[in-house]
């Protein structure tokens, strides 16, 4: 089955929801086409977010068959100067902080084509992916990163252990969000660490999804958007407890926590229990931000859509830069095409010469910029603004101008 809709809520069992945003009827944000043959087929899904009223956890409630999500997937992590800086500092921290040595293995589910694992190289750790897309994992075995190609969960995780071994440390970046049961999914985790290892997992912020006005990061493949007292809670359904949680500016802003075996560490840390007590999560208690977030997102959306058309009265063109699932959900809610939007850029090979999901735009390779030189770029990869416009440069020479679409849109 394609599509279901799930009934209980992941972290609690509760059946009882609050809908607080539609972004509407969406194709999967990373389900790009490959010719305009392809677009009466095209399905589109309910991408509506809901409010559990017992634990809070927000969440979707509509979940694709993880087959069509991710077996052949698109996203890939190295194709970024900020991402490579990230895992760079990520590879670092975890060998300093853990004691990592060449005795140690470190798991990372979900390992995309083995770029953060890449990292642990001249530490001379023990590496082993796990990653369901066969054309990533293709990838990172080509470039000499040992990979499992399989879903990861309590099941597919007792069988890696018998066949590598016990874990030092398992990393779990953007993957948590992503798995319609994250409790299966830790007890997974539990079952790969050894005595004493480590989960190192990160996740959105849901905090700066709703401050930061990020709607564009809700799509299918994200089924939970955590805050940290969700994290405390999930976790402590499952044996784990925090014992440090950090937050990362990557992504528009991420929550890193390092999990331990509760047995060893019957209680969170004093910090994580402490950090629950600030702006952060106290902001997200009741009811109230659900309403003020979704009337900011209505508001951008037209906000944004007044000045495209404005621009394109005007005779200017407009082109966009970067593919990501985020810029599919904002073109798809916002009902931006080609009318608006002339072609989308993107540095990544696997989505050149294709289409986006729902608004059919065609994908181009970078170049294309300053071939064609559109007078205005929507930088949809907003989180790595700064990195795109340093990388084009000579575009901005021409004459060349950029739109940032969130919190509010904006012209630099």
């Amino acid at each position: 089955m394609a599509h279901r809709k799930r009934e209980t809520c992941r972290i609690c069992g509760g059946k009882d929801f609050r809908m607080f945003l539609s972004l509407g009827p969406s194709p999967p944000a990373n389900s790009f086409l490959r010719s305009p043959d392809e677009f009466a087929s095209e399905r589109c899904f309910p991408l509506d977010v809901y409010r559990c009223e017992t634990c809070s956890l927000v969440q979707l409630l509509d979940v694709i068959d993880p087959e069509i999500l991710f077996r052949n997937y698109l996203y890939v992590t190295g194709t970024s100067d900020t991402m490579n800086a990230h895992n760079l500092e990520y590879a670092r921290a975890l060998v300093h902080e853990l004691s990592l040595s060449a005795e140690d293995l470190v798991v990372e589910i979900a390992s995309n084509d083995g770029s953060l694992l890449r990292c642990f190289g001249k530490y001379s750790v023990r590496t082993l992916g796990v990653e369901p897309a066969t054309n990533l994992a293709r990838v990172a075995v080509e470039n000499g990163i040992k990979t499992e190609n399989v879903f990861f969960n309590s099941l597919s995780a007792q069988k890696i252990r018998i066949t590598h071994g016990a874990a030092s440390a398992v990393v779990a970046n953007n993957v948590l969000a992503h798995v319609d049961d994250p409790r299966d999914f830790l007890i997974g985790c539990k079952l790969l660490l050894k005595e004493g290892g480590s989960l190192i997992a990160e996740v959105p912020s849901l905090y700066d999804l709703i401050t930061g006005v990020e709607y564009d990061t809700i799509y299918h493949e994200h089924l939970c958007y955590f805050s940290l007292t969700n994290l405390m809670h999930l976790c402590e359904t499952t044996g784990f407890s925090i014992r440090k949680a950090e937050w990362k500016p990557v992504h528009g802003g991420t929550l890193r926590i390092t999990v331990k075996d509760q047995r060893l560490y019957p209680n969170h840390s004093a910090d994580v229990l402490n950090a629950t007590g600030k702006k952060r999560e106290e902001c997200l208690i009741g009811h109230e931000w659900c309403e003020r977030f979704a009337a900011k997102v209505q508001s951008q959306r037209n906000a944004l859509r007044q000045l495209l058309y404005k621009l394109k009265g005007e005779g200017k063109a407009i082109a966009a830069y970067g593919a990501p699932a985020k810029g599919n959900t904002l073109l798809n809610y916002c009902g931006l095409g080609t009318d608006a939007i002339s072609f989308v850029v993107d540095k990544n090979p696997l989505k050149v010469g294709l289409y986006t999901p729902g608004t059919h735009i065609p994908v181009l390779p970078v170049n294309a910029l300053l071939e064609r030189k559109p007078d205005y770029v929507l930088i949809l990869a907003w989180n790595f603004a700064e990195e795109i416009m340093r990388q084009q440069e000579a575009y901005k020479r021409q004459g060349g101008l950029f739109i940032i679409p969130v919190p509010e849109p904006r012209i630099l």
